[in-house]
């Protein structure tokens, strides 16, 4: 698969099969996630696997979208600094979308499907992964071998992206 079918193709899976991931699928998406550019090299990151179907059950309830965790082989949280309590600069978020964007597209290559889960309950969060107080977890990357495995093959949906010419603007706005 090339770079530009993996970003035209990749939708978002939300059910998966009952089966864990391959190890060196796990590796090349981590890999994947460590490999991604990052402000002045500052790789301010942290990543937190989670296999263990219990666990992933429980972090189903981080957040009122969430639900997919529990069915999911894996997931991955992923840790910076809080920006709130260590002056971390806003690149920070580019960061961590760089890495994200690296991991769902790795997976997809290997026809593992992904979907994000927002972090809405912090506390528990926190609690559930263990992570230092000056850290911060707003995100989790579900994995998956797809359920229905036409997933890695849905046709684009009419209307799921605005045209080129109504997110662009030359030179100025």
């Amino acid at each position: 698969m090339d770079t530009w079918q993996a970003i035209d193709t990749t939708r978002a899976v939300r059910k998966f099969q009952d089966r864990p991931l391959e190890p060196d699928h796990l590796d090349r998406i981590l890999n994947a996630a460590r490999r991604a550019g990052s402000s002045k090299n500052q790789q301010r990151w942290d990543f937190i696997l989670c296999t263990d179907r219990e666990h992933l059950a429980q972090l189903a309830e981080v957040g009122p979208f969430a639900a997919h965790l529990a069915g999911a082989a894996a997931a991955v949280a992923l840790v910076v600094p809080d920006p709130a309590v260590n002056e971390a600069p806003y690149s920070i978020m580019w960061d961590l979308g760089r890495a994200a964007q690296n991991m769902t597209l790795a997976a997809w290559e290997l026809g593992i499907g992904s979907v994000p889960a927002t972090v809405y309950n912090h506390d528990l969060a926190r609690q559930l992964l263990g992570y230092p107080p000056e850290h911060w977890c707003e995100f989790l990357l579900s994995f998956g071998y797809p359920l229905d495995p036409e997933a890695l093959t849905w046709a684009k949906r009419a209307g799921g992206r605005k045209p080129l010419e109504a997110v662009v603007h030359y030179e100025k706005w």
